[in-house]
């Protein structure tokens, strides 16, 4: 049996999904807080962005969950010893193993090729000869252009039936899901007040299944056309771009999130205090808050960085495979990037105290002689958490960007974690190149964009539903 392997990383993703879940229970309690969530699903793009953020986090999951594969056991006198592999495998691996998105070439090739993308020199029939070698685990059986052209257009057939019937059953049994929601509700109770509007739920249900529809035809393609063709290209060491690309969603779903919690702590302590104290408590933490942001920020984290990757080199007993040392450095880095980056936030949880200390309930609570931290804890944290939200929602496509610049510096993730920030770093002399090399970039550029897209569509959503001054609730049928 193979032996689990807990990365830090993975539990960080576990708890946030626990806690995402746990969240849902709270607002199904809490009828301001339900109905504002309702809005958000009801928008049309935020639906459609949230399916593609969802389809993005189960990937993330699916490759969290990590172990060591077993290796044959070998015998030391009358007893058989265990060993296991001294690499970290994932079940998304295995899943793309299926796929037969892990293959390996010796070096590029471009997507849907049969041949390597370089010319080498090869002996044919005792001489040599100068050509492109062809695939070893790709277009097999494929000897010239038509044959290509014949097998390429074949399978796109195939990807054809199998995306139509897809989008048709998905689109029956979100019908059947909808009208069966709608029929128990009446059944429950009276039309007019249980029923949902139709009218309502229909953009929104829509843009789902529209998202939905996109998902899986892209799934659909990987593999349909993964077995016979590298559908994005290999990169300079062989490896499918495509695999790459899929296996980098992890490392932005945890810069994007982990940074985010890490900057709540010091930004929710020091805000809250310095408004709700003034005085010299404010002048203290407006003076430690403008000092970090006088420092260039790339400049901290790179010293920050190199600072850990010194500790991480002198102590390498602490790290069993590659794999757990470059989770302990993304971690870190996270750490680093959120402990770095909290004074933004600090500076409106702290307009938002100040405002909220001289309202009548604050005093009223002051005169009864509550403690500061119950004041604090009590009515000022659940009256700025609507800020909290829309600002970690913000921050999270920020945070993936930015560590693609890190990355390409030099300062980001490991070398031997794929990423996005890695992928573009890989590029750089891909793209100067005659003949250009394209695909590393592209694959890259695509599923950023997806990921980043997707959030900023969702948090303007979240924006619209919990900012006060913009507020734009669905009223619930009479």
């Amino acid at each position: 049996m193979p032996k689990l392997v807990l990365l830090w990383t993975d539990a960080f993703l576990w708890a946030l999904t626990l806690a995402g879940v746990l969240y849902l229970f709270y607002i199904r309690r809490r009828v301001a807080l339900r109905q504002a969530w309702l809005s958000v699903v009801r928008t049309p793009s935020a639906a459609a962005a949230g399916v593609v953020l969802l389809a993005f986090f189960t990937v993330g999951l699916l490759d969290s969950i990590h172990y060591r594969p077993v290796l044959p056991a070998t015998e030391v006198g009358n007893q058989a010893t265990v060993h296991y592999a001294p690499f970290v495998r994932s079940v998304l691996d295995d899943l793309l193993r299926a796929a037969h998105l892990d293959t390996k070439e010796r070096s590029y090739s471009s997507p849907f090729a049969r041949t390597l993308f370089s010319k080498e020199t090869q002996l044919i029939d005792g001489e040599p000869v100068r050509d492109f070698p062809p695939l070893q685990h790709a277009a097999q059986g494929i000897t010239d252009d038509a044959s290509h052209q014949q097998h390429i257009w074949r399978l796109v057939a195939q990807w054809a039936g199998w995306g139509a019937l897809y989008v048709v059953v998905l689109r029956l049994l979100l019908r059947w899901g909808v009208g069966y929601r709608q029929h128990r509700k009446r059944r429950q109770g009276p039309p007019a007040q249980t029923s949902e509007p139709k009218a309502r739920l229909a953009p929104a249900w829509h843009a789902a299944w529209l998202s939905l529809s996109l998902i899986g035809l892209v799934v659909l393609a990987l593999m349909v056309f993964s077995p016979h063709f590298y559908v994005l290209g290999t990169d300079r060491a062989g490896n499918d771009v495509a695999y790459q690309a899929i296996k980098g969603i992890r490392t932005a779903w945890v810069i994007g999130t982990l940074t985010t919690v890490a900057m709540l702590p010091p930004a929710l302590f020091f805000g809250i205090a310095a408004g709700y104290f003034k005085g010299w408590v404010d002048d203290l933490i407006q003076y430690l808050y403008t000092t970090l942001t006088s420092i260039p920020g790339v400049l901290l984290i790179a010293a920050c960085v190199l600072m850990m990757q010194v500790y991480i080199d002198t102590h390498p007993e602490y790290f069993d495979t590659v794999a757990i040392r470059a989770d302990v450095r993304l971690f870190l880095l996270c750490l680093i990037l959120g402990l770095t980056g909290w004074s933004g936030l600090c500076r409106l949880l702290r307009a938002e105290t100040l405002k909220l200390r001289e309202l009548d309930y604050v005093q009223a609570a002051r005169a009864f002689g509550l403690s500061h931290l119950k004041i604090m804890g009590r009515h000022i944290l659940p009256n700025v958490m609507h800020i909290i939200l829309i600002t970690m929602v913000l921050e999270f496509s920020g945070l993936v960007l930015y560590e693609a610049v890190l990355s390409y510096l030099g300062i980001g993730v490991d070398p031997s974690m794929p990423s996005f920030g890695t992928m573009i770093d890989a590029a750089r002399l891909e793209m100067s190149r005659d003949p250009m090399i394209w695909w590393n970039l592209f694959a890259a550029f695509l599923f950023l964009l997806a990921l980043v897209l997707a959030a900023n569509i969702f948090a303007d959503a979240v924006q619209r539903a919990f900012d006060p001054r913009q507020r734009q609730l669905i009223p619930q049928a009479a």
